[in-house]
């Protein structure tokens, strides 16, 4: 064979080149002709320890690996020196550049140059998107930032995954939900920083309570791969990250493609106002788990990897003990990677989440070639959200015409809708499909807050557009919103009432773009930059901002850059008098 390595890893991904990063690199990962003076060992000793964990437990340092070292020297040192990156390239024999362009790519890496002051050992992180932002995230970061002094940074990041308890503080990694000055500042003198596990259904209770029967009898041929498929095609079950492919169909393109074939798991749910895979994972993870299991033994899968943002730290610790307890059950298992991310919004785009994977900036990749067929190191690629996983049991055991008979105003299924803002009960909501907003709020949801009254919301998070309240009946689900405008993406529903304006939200939702542009294609880079300055005028230039938005939709590489004219166009197409308001109001 020409190719070697657990799941289809190119040959010499395991060996520090990463898959051939690095080869003009000169001797000890300077440039050629360039002489530099030696590390300290003090650097050195930091590299090591960053690399120690892997070389412990078996595994040879990789040059894909490498998002995951700069974890543990930021864990270890609060935050990433110049002296021991260079130290880290020397010793992944990478060039410098490239562990630096990675390093300052990520948001939740603080890279401090020669010489310069490292932040404070505390840092603070208010969130201020959407369900924040109305509950008064922007005004408990400045009370913060007077409150506690210079000893603690404060800082204003986007969405932390929590919006059902908005606003949210994180001190170090414990979140402060539903949160006050008074709240955080006890928190911070309490010297609590991480978060507590949650209660979830261990594998234990998992086990005895049916748990893992579906992937016994496929394992020994009780269940064969194709009647799975079949349950999951008849139930109509699509992908429910946002992108909404059928996940049979996917499950069959992918096991057509030649082997090795590697899997990639995306639960890096970065969406304003998204929470579901938050919910399902710290509730019930081994049903996510045995999903991801039964795809793999039914495509052929060589090697899985998931990868899970940083915001969910608890979460992250949970499901790697859980992997344990399910490597130990059944030691035959393809090889499965925990990754980390790093604060990357557009990771959560299925091939920049793969170059994550691969140790690199999160680009996504211009297609075609589609994941499916050139995707995680080289290999075809199974991608998938961890909710579509989630039901994979439920649909297989309870048979397609059992989901499918969900379903309200001639759309079928269960959809789990991410519901925050100004209504009495947010949280997650498990209901039929095509349910209306006025349908989802008074059944689910306790209606509206005492004093609100519905005037729009977001049907698909911050990329998915707005609604006014005259198009609460329009039902929910993958194509019912495309003639509004809209989409519902991972059906993160932000409701807001008449003390809001869909305008500042609007605003909220492009500097959240603008802030998470991975910069790789200038309509994107410069588009959402420009219309977040544009948006911020009394009374918007509708033309100017129309055609601004028609060039990122049309010319953006990925979904990042192509949704985010999304709100700022539904303001001027459903809420245009908030965006002349003040201007007509300066002409009386």
């Amino acid at each position: 064979m020409d190719q070697k390595g657990q799941g289809g890893r190119p040959e010499g991904a395991g060996k520090g080149s990463g898959g051939g990063r690095g080869e003009k690199a000169g001797k000890g990962g300077g440039e050629r002709g360039r002489k530099r003076e030696p590390l300290p060992e003090s650097a050195l000793a930091a590299a090591a320890a960053a690399l120690a964990p892997d070389l412990d437990a078996g595994v040879a340092p990789r040059a894909d690996r490498l998002i995951e070292y700069l974890h543990r020297l930021q864990d270890a040192h609060g935050a990433l020196h110049a002296d021991h990156l260079a130290a880290l390239a020397e010793a992944l024999k990478l060039a410098r550049a490239e562990v630096f362009e990675v390093a300052t790519f990520y948001h939740h890496f603080d890279f401090v140059p020669a010489g310069a002051e490292a932040p404070p050992a505390l840092t603070v992180r208010v969130c201020d998107s959407l369900g924040c932002a109305m509950a008064g995230g922007a005004e408990l970061a400045a009370s913060l930032a007077s409150r506690l002094g210079a000893d603690v940074r404060v800082q204003r990041v986007p969405c932390v995954g929590r919006c059902d308890s908005a606003p949210v503080a994180v001190v170090g990694q414990q979140p402060v939900l539903n949160a006050d000055a008074d709240k955080v500042v006890a928190v911070v003198a309490s010297g609590e920083r991480d978060e507590a596990l949650p209660d979830a259904i261990r594998f234990d209770a998992y086990r005895a309570a049916g748990g893992y029967a579906l992937w016994d009898a496929l394992r020994s041929g009780e269940r064969d791969a194709e009647s799975i498929i079949a349950a999951l095609d008849g139930a109509g079950l699509r992908g429910l990250g946002g992108a909404g492919f059928p996940a049979a169909r996917k499950w069959r393109t992918v096991a057509a493609q030649p082997a090795p074939r590697n899997m990639a798991i995306n639960i890096d749910e970065g969406e304003p106002g998204t929470f579901k895979d938050r919910h399902y994972l710290a509730t019930d993870p081994h049903r996510f788990i045995e999903g991801m299991l039964i795809a793999a033994r039914v495509v052929g899968i060589a090697g899985i990897w998931i990868y899970i943002r940083d915001e969910y730290p608890a979460l992250r610790r949970l499901l790697a003990e859980e992997l344990d307890r399910v490597r130990a059950e059944w030691p035959d298992l393809p090889p499965i990677e925990l990754r980390r991310g790093a604060g990357a919004y557009v990771c959560g785009e299925e091939s920049a989440m793969i170059e994550s994977i691969e140790g690199k900036r999160g680009m996504p990749r211009l297609r075609p070639p589609y994941v499916a067929e050139v995707g995680l190191f080289g290999r075809p690629t199974l991608e998938h959200n961890l909710e579509t996983l989630w039901w994979v049991r439920d649909i297989v055991e309870k048979g397609g015409d059992w989901f499918a008979s969900f379903g309200r105003n001639g759309r079928k299924g269960l959809r789990s809708f991410s519901v925050s803002g100004r209504v009495a009960k947010p949280g997650v909501v498990v209901t039929d499909a095509g349910i209306t907003l006025r349908q989802l709020v008074d059944e689910h949801c306790g209606g509206m807050l005492p004093g609100h009254e519905l005037y729009g919301y977001f049907p698909g998070g911050a990329s998915g557009g707005i609604l006014p309240a005259s198009l609460a009946d329009v039902p929910l689900d993958f194509d019912t919103l495309a003639p509004h405008g809209c989409f519902i993406g991972s059906a993160a529903i932000v409701v807001f009432s008449q003390h809001d304006q869909a305008r500042v939200l609007a605003e909220n939702a492009m500097e959240f773009f603008a802030h998470e542009s991975c910069g790789q294609c200038t309509p994107c880079r410069v588009g959402t930059a420009k219309a977040a300055e544009l948006m911020k005028a009394p009374e918007w230039n509708a033309g100017l901002l129309t055609e601004l938005g028609k060039t990122m939709m049309d010319a953006s590489i990925c979904g990042l850059g192509q949704a985010a004219p999304n709100p700022m166009q539904s303001v001027l197409r459903f809420f245009p008098h908030e965006v002349a308001a003040k201007q007509q109001e300066k002409t009386a």
